[in-house]
């Protein structure tokens, strides 16, 4: 029942400037949410969002309906993804392939990610909020928040962005290449249709190896 209850807030949380007009407060007026999407697919790359928003309590109107990406419809989450860059101070979205993933682990390949977007942004961060994860070799002050993505609107921007470009990168040009995966229909992650197309027809290039069941199965391959 507990957990129950808990799953029926997070659904209707939505995510709030807290964290952010505490910043604004201090002086940090460029803040930074930094979030990730596609850490536990078997295929295609895990992308981050970096977005800044300006420093303008009205902002968490115009942005009426971000929220965690995962909660969000796949139309949901183009609509927003336009309204965010549109309103956003700056944004990026940082990738790292499957080679690298394999090669690094996907944490560190996550953390590559991140610091690409960060890179790509148009101006520099005075803090960065991250969801959970936190990046050593950046010198920027960060903030590591548990569900940040539930919690603060500038990482619910983040995870929107890296979402809808992941998504649109497995439907579009992956599926084309690679048209006998179904990744159009789950985007990479282990589904049964997956695991089925993966024992027909063995991996793609854009597969994670170091992943199971492919890592399982390597002998196979």
């Amino acid at each position: 029942m507990r957990r129950l209850f808990f799953k029926e807030v997070y659904l209707k949380h939505s995510p709030t400037l807290e964290f952010e007009q505490d910043l604004w407060s201090r002086g940090c007026l460029s803040v930074a949410g930094i979030d990730e999407a596609g850490r536990g697919a078997w295929a295609g790359p895990v992308c981050a969002g970096a977005v800044i928003l300006p420093a303008d309590p009205d902002i968490l109107t115009r942005l009426e309906g971000v929220r965690d990406s995962k909660l969000m419809t796949p139309a949901e989450r183009e609509t927003m993804f336009d309204i965010i860059t549109a309103n956003a101070a700056a944004w990026a979205v940082g990738e790292a392939n499957a080679e690298e993933i394999d090669r690094i682990n996907i944490l560190n390949a996550t953390k590559n990610a991140m610091k690409r977007a960060i890179a790509g942004l148009e101006k520099q961060p005075d803090h960065l909020l991250i969801d959970y994860v936190r990046l050593h070799d950046i010198t920027i002050p960060q903030t590591g928040i548990k569900h940040g993505d539930m919690l603060s609107l500038s990482i619910a921007c983040a995870s929107v962005l890296a979402k809808v470009t992941r998504d649109r990168y497995m439907c579009g040009e992956a599926a084309s290449l690679y048209p006998q995966y179904g990744f159009g229909q789950h985007k990479g992650y282990g589904t049964k249709l997956h695991q089925q197309a993966l024992a027909e027809f063995g991996p793609c290039p854009i597969h994670r190896r170091s992943f199971r069941p492919l890592a399982d199965e390597a002998t196979l391959f």
